[in-house]
């Protein structure tokens, strides 16, 4: 297995589409709005670099997540790997798994990146304690993007993954308040941010930053959408294999 994740990973970062759009434009992103925002205080009452720097590391994480899952995947039931797979000795909940560490493994270039540049060039700086706790959630937080990227990648054909998997990580992205606050939305727009995982994903961090707890809602709808997107990827799954 830890071969299997080894392989799955160099392949990724390989991958000038990841290294462009989950690794790079964050980072970028991230540096573009705070020149735009300078010292402004965003909502919570925190420094604009510091919510920016949540703001983009959870965009890029939850990229990483969905880019290197779905498509990928979705290329090998086509080439045939998925059938190669099937007949190792590895059962198919292992192959399920270790594409979920491989996506985890993969979200920590463009999670570290941005936390990197907001201390460099930001001057960001929070306690140890709150840095211990931000980087762990924001890492598992990307879990339930990793696993609707496998269901993406085994329900369409490679060349309707790639634009499936960008409309998943831009619309999440917008409507789940990392780019606009989720505050400036209209009310139906809120409700919306709110029910998605991408908008309690990122208020975790927002919360830590602050040195807050973060909501106790937040992480009950996060292991909510792991466990639904979870179960649809391994349905999914199964169907692909079915008609292998």
């Amino acid at each position: 297995m830890p071969n299997y994740i080894r392989i799955e990973a160099l392949r990724m970062l390989r991958n000038k589409r990841y290294i462009v759009f989950v690794v790079a434009f964050p980072v970028i992103f991230y540096l573009l709005f705070c020149n735009v925002l300078g010292g402004e205080t965003a909502p919570g009452g925190i420094g604009a670099s510091a919510y920016l720097m949540v703001s983009m590391s959870a965009y890029g994480s939850l990229a990483a997540s969905i880019m290197s899952t779905a498509v990928p995947w979705a290329q090998e039931r086509q080439s045939g790997w998925l059938r190669q797979l099937q007949i190792t000795p590895l059962p198919n909940r292992t192959i399920i798994l270790t594409k979920l560490a491989a996506a985890l493994l993969l979200t920590l270039p463009s999670l570290l990146l941005v936390f990197l540049a907001a201390v460099l060039t930001q001057d960001v700086s929070l306690e140890p304690g709150q840095w211990i706790g931000l980087v762990p959630a924001m890492w598992i937080g990307t879990l339930p993007f990793a696993a609707l990227g496998l269901a993406v990648g085994s329900l369409v054909p490679p060349d309707t993954a790639q634009p499936a998997a960008m409309i998943g990580m831009f619309g999440l992205a917008i409507l789940g308040g990392l780019w606009f606050p989720v505050d400036n939305m209209p009310t139906t727009m809120q409700a919306i941010a709110h029910a998605l995982p991408s908008f309690p994903y990122a208020d975790i961090g927002w919360h830590l930053v602050a040195g807050e707890t973060p909501p106790l809602q937040d992480v009950v709808t996060i292991l909510a959408w792991t466990v639904a997107l979870g179960a649809a990827a391994v349905l999914a799954y199964r169907r692909a294999t079915a008609r292998a």
